[in-house]
């Protein structure tokens, strides 16, 4: 069992070194950047997960009043399989239940086709939605 709080300013350099062991990390994406936004208001936070004192998995997540949103969910590759992805999720969830927010919204990158099914267990579906980004700073 892991036990999920929200992240501290202690925990960030774990937190690095977690998306960048997990594969989450994107060269294009500071993660200090990412991470200073995540934490600026109430609407988003970052929940950590540890096992013991070490930091094994994560969740980014927000809302914009009507949604909720998922991003960095990370397990320590070590303790991938063992229920720390479902335990981030599950709590990222809670979250946003708390919040009045019963819709949330998972990315997925498309080459990432290994998590599908993880999630899939986990309730979440394809919808027919187009995701259009444009970079604007």
């Amino acid at each position: 069992m892991i036990a999920i709080r929200d992240l501290v300013d202690a925990d960030i350099p774990a937190l690095i070194a977690l998306w960048d062991a997990a594969g989450v990390a994107r060269s294009w994406n500071p993660p200090e950047r990412d991470i200073a936004f995540a934490r600026r208001g109430e609407h988003s936070t970052i929940l950590v997960g540890f096992a013991g004192e070490r930091l094994v998995g994560s969740a980014m997540v927000g809302e914009d009043g009507h949604r909720g949103w998922v991003y960095y969910v990370a397990a320590d590759p070590a303790f991938q399989g063992k229920g720390v992805g479902r335990a981030m999720m599950m709590a990222a969830e809670a979250w946003l239940l708390s919040r009045g927010i019963w819709k949330m919204q998972l990315l997925v990158r498309g080459e990432n086709v290994g998590v599908h099914a993880f999630y899939e267990k986990l309730g979440y579906r394809l919808v027919d939605t187009v995701l259009l980004q444009k970079v604007i700073g």
